[in-house]
């Protein structure tokens, strides 16, 4: 028996749970447990609403039914335990407050996860940038290895058509989102943290707070732990430095115990000689683009030593890597133009994907077609985005996509526009939808151009209209 703490506090025996129901089951962690609990023989049926996500092939493969629609009859009347996404509520749900007036038991995906996490030997990928892709390449290599970890990612991996394992091995991956403080649940053994910079204000007040979210997660890593951290930056050592375990840090800068050197790059390849503490770890080879993919490829080899995994293993697997959905994500062609889909919502990520792809197709012209996500992150790093899209020749800029957090804020698309274009004079411009976008630029773009999608909202929808159908 484990006690979960609640609003409510709220005892969940796994053994006794057979059928389970889940509000928001479409979300993209959420999927993944639901793949979990599946694997462990429960039942799992849901909700959500009628938007479309790539979590709806995942949910057919695994053979869940699910309504899209939420309605107080859904909920069957045997459920043994209600797991909700925590964009919902009593206020904005009605079958979370049918739940809650039938006094079901009651967790949240991150609680839920939290206690299957907390049982094994848990390793947590947490950091503003790169933990999708980190937690991914950490989890595969792990399988390719042997050691057949459960793990849960936030995003598709290519090589296993979903972003769940449910495996029988000691070691649990997760990709630890810092959103709501979600950090609280979790009781990791061992942490990657990829990087800080100031995100989520619609929740963390300032960097300040942000940043000690990070350092009260890596500080509950037990002595006999460890903390793997990119030692290139200034506050990602400061959070290190509230860690009572080991610490290996990574990077470029000759001071760090893990570094790269002799980087080289061609197109999405990449190669890189790995040096631990003076002693040669041999070549590697990447095939994703940009130095931050080489960073991410850092962290998980310095896992992977310091568990004492066959190297060689984690070499093939690295080059075998094929990365996530919905970053730098190759789609296809328009009258010769390359679309291209990515996730990258913070300036920082933006700069780092579009550098990449100026590095890759150093002459052609790079269309950004971008999607702001949330207001009050917009609001926020409004200056921030503004100075972004120096590598790119062209913007267009989406409404705001305010998603389940927001629907409105004191700012808009348009402004940032004028602020793209007061830095690089008619670099920007405004085309309000998805649909009007793909009006404008269907028979401008040709054999010169790449198309690049970027954003958390469902701006892939222009790559993959653009896309010419066979």
């Amino acid at each position: 028996m484990v006690r979960i703490n609640v609003t409510e506090s709220v005892e969940v025996d796994l053994e006794k749970i057979k059928k389970v129901y889940v509000i928001g089951i479409k979300g993209s962690g959420v999927v993944a447990l639901v793949e979990i609990l599946t694997a462990m023989k429960i039942e799992v049926t849901g909700s959500d609403t009628h938007e479309k996500f790539f979590t709806e092939e995942v949910l057919k493969k695994i053979g869940i039914k699910y309504f899209e629609e939420f309605s107080p009859k859904n909920i069957p009347d045997d459920v043994d335990l209600i797991i909700y996404s925590t964009a919902y509520n009593e206020e904005n749900n009605s079958e979370f407050r049918e739940a809650k007036s039938r006094e079901l038991p009651m967790v949240s995906y991150p609680e839920m996860l939290g206690l299957l996490f907390n049982e094994k030997y848990g390793i947590a990928v947490c950091g503003t940038h790169g933990k999708t892709t980190t937690s991914a390449m950490l989890a595969e290599i792990m399988k390719y290895a042997g050691a057949d970890p459960t793990a849960v990612i936030g995003s598709r991996v290519r090589q296993w058509g979903s972003n769940a394992l449910s495996g029988k091995g000691e070691y649990f991956v997760i990709e630890a989102d810092e959103f709501q403080n979600k950090f609280r649940y979790y009781d990791p053994k061992a942490v990657i943290l990829t990087s800080i910079d100031y995100d989520h204000p619609d929740y963390y007040k300032n960097f300040s707070e942000y940043k000690q979210a990070f350092f009260d997660f890596v500080a509950k890593i037990p002595r006999a732990g460890f903390l793997v951290v990119w030692g290139d930056s200034a506050d990602t050592n400061d959070v290190a430095c509230g860690c009572q375990c080991e610490i290996i840090k990574y990077g470029f800068m000759a001071d760090n115990d893990l570094i790269a050197k002799n980087h080289y790059f061609q197109g999405l390849h990449q190669e890189f000689d790995a040096w631990f503490l003076d002693k040669s770890l041999g070549h590697f080879e990447i095939n994703l683009p940009g130095k931050h993919n080489v960073l991410n490829a850092l962290s998980v080899i310095s896992v992977c030593h310091k568990l004492r995994m066959d190297m060689e293993k984690v070499r093939e697997a690295l080059k075998n890597f094929q990365g996530t959905s919905r970053r730098f994500e190759i789609v296809g062609e328009r009258n010769g133009a390359i679309l291209i889909d990515d996730y990258g919502h913070h300036p920082e990520e933006i700069k780092a994907t579009l550098k990449a792809a100026r590095e890759i197709y150093p002459e052609k012209n790079i269309i950004a077609v971008f999607h702001p996500h949330s207001y009050s992150r917009t609001e926020a790093l409004l200056h921030d985005f503004a100075q972004s899209f120096d590598s790119a020749d062209q913007v267009i800029v989406l409404d705001i996509y305010g998603s389940a957090r927001e629907e409105s804020g004191n700012v808009s698309s348009e402004d940032l526009v004028k602020l793209i274009n007061k830095y690089n004079y008619g670099k920007a411009e405004y085309v309000p939808t998805i649909k009007e976008a793909v009006e404008f630029l269907k028979d401008r773009v040709g054999g010169n151009d790449v198309v690049l999608a970027i954003g958390a909202g469902n701006v892939n929808e222009v790559a993959e209209e653009l896309r010419e159908k066979n």
